[in-house]
């Protein structure tokens, strides 16, 4: 703990962070959480309350003179039986909207995962920093982008001059909700997972409700997107339906109507885009669930496979090409009365020659260079002259 008395403690407020829906307050200090209490409230499954507690997209960004800043947090590590050790998560700084470092934090809490049990086992760890120094002088607004895959508890926020609350630039705000792909899965950092390198060559604030494993239609998470204030809204819906095998046909079609007219509740005139799943050959033709190769875990590299039967589709289950057919079919019925209703083929991210040239590692997600490819192409489909969401 720094004893220099030129050091100044900021508490970590609602007004300093953006990408959150609501901060838990903690024995250590305060949690940002992605969907809102009663959402939580009604999902006891422990793959989305550990998705929802990551914070992809969340950011502190604030107004200050400070040459210096330290961040005291408690991380929570996954760790996968198994597996290769995963990195520790990155804190990205931008300055005036630029890159200008990043960090680590050493230490947190240990999740343990066993796939082939399904059992988790959760070890108390110390508080630590990250720590930024060198930044320019003058005032500025500084974003501390938090580990998107790290459950992060925020404790302490330091500064060698005052802070205060960073003024609304009038930027857009795009509200967007997917799987591991939006949340940001293999991207090299929280500021170059593709949703965040879109917002940010389109000059839009993010909010990002992407969960990994959790863009399963859930209508807690429609409702948490309705009463959220956005000027652009999209949702990617597809391969966590396959990779869970949660539904067939009869019931996809109603949940998407559903899930849409419950977003339109609160947004009725927003742009909405609808998404489709990009390339993953494993499913194209072949449905879920997704289970892990544990032959190549031991190999030291995890990857998937799909455990259904292309047969099964005649009886109605999930296959990538199915999803993409039918949300084309549902956003041409519901844009007939519904202008702002906008549709992508998710090929069109990502498809098969960027496969060939950037396969899958794992056979599921994108790296760090497709998660580029990927917002940059999104950036201008959608951002750019005569995309839906064109300023």
């Amino acid at each position: 703990m720094p004893t220099d008395h030129h050091w100044i403690t900021t508490p970590v407020t609602a007004d300093l962070l953006r990408g959150a829906l609501e901060l838990e307050r903690t024995a250590h200090g305060v949690l940002p959480h992605r969907l809102p209490a009663r959402a939580r409230a009604q999902c006891a499954d422990p793959q989305l309350a550990m998705s929802e507690s990551q914070p992809s997209g969340v950011r502190l960004v604030f107004r200050t003179r400070a040459t210096a800043v330290e961040l005291d947090t408690l991380p929570t590590k996954r760790v996968y039986v198994g597996a290769p050790p995963r990195p520790d998560g990155l804190y990205d700084l931008l300055v005036d909207g630029h890159p200008a470092g990043q960090g680590s934090v050493r230490g947190g809490n240990t999740l343990t995962l066993d796939m082939s049990t399904g059992s988790a086992e959760t070890r108390p760890g110390p508080v630590g920093t990250v720590r930024f120094t060198g930044l320019p002088g003058g005032e500025k607004d500084v974003e501390i982008w938090l580990p998107h895959n790290e459950t992060t508890e925020l404790v302490a926020l330091r500064t060698d001059a005052p802070v205060g609350p960073a003024p609304d630039r009038g930027r857009r705000v795009w509200l967007h909700h997917g799987s591991s792909i939006s949340h940001g899965s293999d991207a090299a950092s929280p500021t170059t997972t593709w949703p965040a390198l879109a917002a940010s060559l389109g000059g839009v604030e993010l909010l990002n409700l992407s969960l990994g494993g959790g863009a399963l239609l859930d209508p807690f998470t429609a409702r948490a997107m309705r009463d959220t204030p956005a000027e652009l809204i999209s949702v990617k819906i597809g391969i966590n339906l396959v990779n869970a095998d949660l539904m067939r046909l009869r019931a996809f079609t109603p949940a998407v109507h559903g899930f849409l007219d419950t977003v339109r509740d609160g947004h009725p005139g927003t742009p909405l885009l609808v998404i489709s799943p990009i390339l993953c050959p494993v499913h194209e033709d072949t449905p879920g669930p997704s289970v892990p190769d544990f032959s190549a875990v031991k190999s030291g590299r995890l990857r998937f496979r799909a455990a259904g039967d292309p047969a099964e589709r005649a009886s109605g289950k999930l296959a990538l090409g199915v999803i993409r057919d039918e949300l084309a079919r549902i956003v041409e019925q519901r844009a007939a009365e519904d202008p702002a209703l906008h549709h992508f083929d998710g090929r069109e991210l990502y498809g098969d020659a960027d496969y060939r040239e950037l396969p899958l590692p794992d056979e599921l997600h994108p790296d760090a260079a497709t998660h580029r490819r990927m917002g940059e192409r999104f950036a201008g489909l959608a951002f750019g002259a005569g995309g839906c969401f064109a300023d």
